[in-house]
């Protein structure tokens, strides 16, 4: 009984060797740089100018491909735009609203409460038009991703030109 006993702890320690051994193998997976934000520190906060370049990089490129479900016209009064502004950026979309008094959809200019246009109608549609790839949500990526805007930045900006031959 006690040698069946010991049998089954060295083979329990053994397993716990070979699954460790497994487990660190991802030690060798590259994690992005640090980088000395300036919004990092307890009382900074983020640069207004850098959020409205930052929009309109999303507006005119990433837009076309990925969407932001959770963020409306209405959370960037007061972050990088006025409220005046905000109305005019949201009246540049038309949004599906509706039904009317017949029954019907209709459209109408945006408001600040309606979030952004999704690119595609559904997610078959996103897939189709990206080699069956889903382009992921934007709205909360940075915090989506292990390393947050550290493996944003490093993504974006780790591109290169492919070498010669």
């Amino acid at each position: 009984m006690l040698s069946a006993l010991g049998m089954l702890a060295a083979g329990g320690a053994g397993l716990a060797v070979a699954l460790h051994s497994a487990v660190s193998a991802s030690d060798l997976e590259l994690h992005p740089p640090s980088y000395p934000w300036s919004h990092r520190g307890l009382l900074s906060s983020l640069d207004h100018t850098s959020i409205r370049r930052g929009f309109q990089v999303y507006k005119q490129v990433c837009s076309s491909c990925h969407s932001m479900d959770y963020v409306a016209y209405r959370h960037l009064v007061g972050v990088c735009y006025t409220e005046e502004e905000a109305k005019a950026l949201a009246e540049e979309v038309e949004v599906q609203d509706g039904p009317n008094d017949d029954g019907e959809m209709f459209m109408r200019p945006g408001k600040l409460s309606d979030y952004f246009p999704k690119p595609y109608p559904n997610p078959e549609a996103a897939r189709a038009a990206n080699n069956g790839a889903l382009p992921p949500d934007l709205s909360y990526i940075v915090r989506a991703r292990h390393g947050g805007e550290d493996y944003v930045f490093s993504l974006l900006t780790g591109y290169c030109e492919p070498p010669t031959g």
